[in-house]
């Protein structure tokens, strides 16, 4: 098992590295980047009701947990499609604890992409707007946070990305993530929304994914903003662990029987309906 991970690692750094040598996906993380800049420059005089800190700080913050989520989901998701596609799942399969190395390389390219994506948002946005800072206790929640952030996340993706045939069917998972995010309080506080709609946030990961990054990079006096006025630290971990064993307990028996259903004719069968779209 041993071997097998250290292979699954590696194969996860190779496309890691290809990745970042592809002038279209460099393209993709910097897009984010630019559309950020634009809202701060909107953005930019506005306040967080209540309080004398700029709206772009939490904003910021929000969208650094909206790539996370995006990438643990999302990239997830869409590896998955596209390999069961071209046949790369189906080769992953034949080798002996084959989908085991497969899985491993995939959660290094996953969370290689968002800790990429979240530097090419972060680090712009350090110079736009004011008040973010990242002390020692803010550092040691970024340590249970991000961990969590990502157990919550990568296995719900790998459930989705069974679902779905193609990358084109699972492209459209992103209109309601976007939903889901749009209410979650990630370019505005949570509390501006009517109580329901807050209520409905605070089931998803995205809204305390966002909490516990604004404890972790804004002044404590920020609380005041957030439902109940603390960062709720126990209720953060709590919905994020429930979510994590929920991925976990769900993954492996989907993995497995979508595995079981690969074969020859079905990757063939989707490459014909691949060219068909591509020669209409």
């Amino acid at each position: 098992m041993t071997r097998v991970v250290g292979l699954g690692l590696r194969r996860g750094l190779i496309e890691l590295r290809q990745t970042l040598s592809s002038g279209t996906d460099l393209f993709g993380y910097a897009l984010p980047a630019v559309f950020l800049v634009i809202a701060l420059v909107w953005m930019r005089g506005s306040t967080i009701p209540g309080t004398e800190m700029a709206l772009g700080a939490h904003s910021l913050v929000g969208s650094v947990a909206m790539l996370i989520v995006i990438s643990g989901l999302m990239t997830m998701m869409q590896y998955l499609a596209m390999d069961r596609e071209d046949g790369t799942l189906l080769r992953a399969k034949a080798t002996p604890n084959g989908m085991t190395g497969y899985l491993f390389g995939k959660i290094v390219v996953v969370a290689g992409v968002a800790v990429i994506s979240c530097l090419f948002v972060l680090v712009p946005g350090l110079f736009l707007v004011d008040g973010l800072t990242v002390g020692v206790d803010g550092a040691l929640v970024l340590l249970w946070l991000l961990p969590l952030a990502f157990l919550a996340t990568m296995p719900l993706g790998a459930v989705l990305g069974a679902l779905f045939d193609n990358p084109r069917q699972a492209s459209l998972m992103m209109l309601p993530l976007l939903g889901l995010t749009a209410v979650s309080g990630v370019f505005y506080p949570v509390t501006a929304l009517a109580g329901w709609l807050q209520g409905v946030a605070q089931v998803f990961p995205v809204y305390w994914l966002g909490l516990g990054l604004r404890s972790a990079f804004l002044p404590d006096a920020l609380a005041a903003a957030e439902i109940g006025g603390s960062w709720r630290h126990p209720q953060t971990a709590g919905v994020l662990v429930a979510w994590s064993m929920a991925g976990l307990v769900l993954a492996p028996g989907i993995l497995r029987r979508m595995a079981r259903r690969e074969s020859g004719s079905a990757v063939a069968a989707r490459r014909e309906r691949a060219m068909t779209r591509m020669t209409v």
